[in-house]
């Protein structure tokens, strides 16, 4: 399904969770400074990694993709927080500075 041309991650977990596959959804619950997503962006993750969406850039939305597949292996819950100085984020392959806080749970 899409959402003007773009794909909405919500119909992807729905249409992954029916054909059987483990999903996790990562959500953007709060941004401060400068954020890529804004809060309510949302990153759908199966169990062999695959993913659909976006709730940052750079390396955060690795690490993000690697908590959720800790998230579908437990079924624990988890909330991220991930932050950067305007003077570090080119380095570590961000835009801006800011905070982002992520929760990431277990569909189903």
């Amino acid at each position: 399904m899409t959402v003007s041309g773009i794909l909405d991650p919500l119909a992807t977990a729905q249409s992954w969770k029916e054909a059987g596959r483990e999903v996790a959804i990562a959500t953007v619950i709060d941004t401060w400074g400068s954020a890529p997503r804004p809060a309510g962006s949302h990153l759908v993750i199966d169990g062999e990694g695959n993913f659909e969406g976006s709730v940052s850039g750079g390396c955060v939305e690795g690490a993000v993709i690697t908590e959720a597949l800790d998230v579908i292996a437990s079924g624990a819950s988890k909330m991220l927080e991930f932050g950067v100085a305007d003077e570090t984020a080119w380095r570590v392959g961000l835009s801006c500075g800011g905070r982002i806080r992520v929760y990431v749970e277990r569909l189903g």
